[in-house]
């Protein structure tokens, strides 16, 4: 995947891989949203999201909560730590933008 290429220099200083960049902007975007809808969101199988997560979790990035009503459900939540390395990743879209030499209008 070329696009994971170009991201790889920054996002290894931010201790990421591509696919957990993706998988915290999509918690990012929606707090609490379920690893089924973040799969479909980012058009993966949830094998794959869900060791994704694990190590996200592990990193101390992301939390898993049940939902209350429906034990089968697990909502996904950014941690102070998830936030702040988000936080960092913020103008990897910039930087990549500007690296490609396109404009918006462009893409």
């Amino acid at each position: 995947m070329a696009v994971g290429r170009a991201y790889k220099p920054a996002l290894d200083r931010l201790g990421l891989t591509y696919p957990q960049f993706l998988v915290l902007q999509a918690i990012e975007e929606q707090d609490g949203r379920g690893i089924t809808a973040i799969a479909t969101r980012l058009g993966l199988e949830l094998s794959t999201i869900t060791p994704l997560v694990r190590r996200l979790e592990a990193a101390g990035l992301v939390t898993r909560e049940r939902h209350p009503g429906d034990d089968r459900q697990v909502r996904l939540h950014l941690t102070e730590a998830g936030r702040a390395r988000w936080a960092n990743c913020g103008c990897l879209a910039e930087v990549m933008l500007s690296r490609s030499g396109l404009s918006v209008p462009d893409l």
